[in-house]
């Protein structure tokens, strides 16, 4: 598992630098925002295990951070402690109330009180399995609920994303490498949905194996899975070393000693929209939606296991 991800979001650079440090040397991996846009940013791209918000910012407020991180779906998991000189009583409301904090600490802090606040916020995510510990997506419970939330309404589309090959890459990669990958996926799927899609789209990672799920609306995920498909055939090369990209496969020796040939890493998507139904619930939902990336799957396997999707009705 990789490290847990903190961002610092605080525009004084001698408490930023203390809290980067500190939080470094304790085996965090820590980002830091001066300003409150370039905190969203890091969120939409790579979103953190939990936040740290200064309230007084150059551009915006650290609550509206907060409200903006509570209104997405990919975001409103993410633990948010309040780190701030702003200490009355409105504030604190402010903080805990209309953001849902986890935590409003007034400035001058204990940094070692921090600390154990940060690890117990972060131990209590892990416990309610609500972000993957590799990319820190939305997972399991989130996931469910809002599949949930999704079957009570129209005008919606599912994609449900695999990464063919992925088990037979981490036999011959590592783990490690595996984890890369699983890391670029989620950047990838990322920045296509920020780029192309809306706000309240959804990213998830299922917290078993190189499975994702985007949710938005049928006229935004084709042009969202063409941009994956794409992008993913042209770039997985990269994480494959200099003598497998030259010959553009990798040899694997099997249980018979026999020497097998495979191609690199593919994308299958299954698409349903809320007019492949009606779906009475996550169950049958996600099941449908299972069938249809095994359609996709078998046309990347025709396709010499180049990236492929496959669409309900609105194919």
């Amino acid at each position: 598992m990789g490290k847990e991800r903190i961002l610092v979001v605080e525009d004084a650079p001698d408490i930023s630098s203390l809290l980067k440090i500190y939080f470094t040397s304790q085996g965090y991996d820590v980002s830091t925002a001066m300003r409150g846009r370039d905190a969203l940013d890091i969120c939409r791209k790579t979103p953190p295990n939990l936040a740290l918000l200064d309230v007084n910012l150059p551009d915006m407020e650290g609550y509206d951070i907060g409200k903006s991180l509570r209104a997405s779906p990919r975001t409103r998991h993410i633990p948010i402690i309040f780190l701030t000189a702003r200490g009355e009583r409105q504030d604190r409301l402010r903080g805990l109330g209309e953001v849902q904090a986890q935590y409003y600490i007034v400035k001058p802090f204990d940094i070692e009180e921090v600390h154990t606040i940060v690890k117990n916020q972060l131990a209590e995510a892990r416990r309610k399995n609500q972000s993957h510990p590799v990319t820190n997506l939305p997972t399991a419970d989130i996931i469910g609920d809002h599949l949930r939330n999704l079957l009570s309404t129209d005008g919606w589309s599912l994609a449900m994303i695999h990464l063919n090959g992925f088990e037979l890459f981490t036999q011959s990669y590592g783990a490690v490498a595996g984890e890369d990958v699983l890391k670029f996926a989620a950047m990838l799927l990322s920045e296509t949905v920020n780029e192309l899609g809306r706000v309240e789209d959804f990213i998830g990672h299922m917290v078993i194996g190189p499975d994702f799920v985007v949710t938005s609306t049928p006229d935004v995920i084709r042009p969202v899975c063409e941009r994956l498909t794409t992008r993913f055939d042209e770039e997985i090369g990269l994480h494959y070393n200099y003598s497998h990209r030259k010959q553009g496969f990798i040899e694997v020796v099997d249980d018979q000693g026999v020497v097998r040939r495979f191609p690199f890493m593919s994308l299958s998507i299954g698409v349903l929209t809320s007019e492949d139904g009606p779906f009475y619930d996550i169950r049958e939902l996600s099941e449908t939606a299972e069938e249809t990336r095994q359609r996709a799957a078998s046309l990347s396997r025709e396709k010499n296991q180049k990236s492929s999707v496959y669409y309900g009705r609105i194919q």
